[in-house]
């Protein structure tokens, strides 16, 4: 994935976590807030950490035919 689309990800995904948390603060739901936030940084970090699949060689151990596509 581009680093640019990871950027904006991440960006989005800060947004609805911090949108998240401070709703589970205002409705006085003190442990689900700091969930909503450990889970807004692991996704980005998980995002930034685990390299996208690549799927170009085979699949299963079966080589793929792509001439003729």
């Amino acid at each position: 994935m581009p680093v640019k689309i990871k950027l904006g990800l991440s960006l989005i995904v800060v947004l609805v976590a911090a949108i998240a948390f401070y709703a589970q603060h205002r409705l006085g739901h003190d442990r689900i807030q700091y969930v909503v936030a450990f889970l807004g940084f692991f996704m980005i970090f998980a995002m930034w950490l685990f390299p996208e699949v690549k799927r170009d060689e085979s699949a299963g151990g079966a080589r793929r035919d792509t001439s003729t596509r």
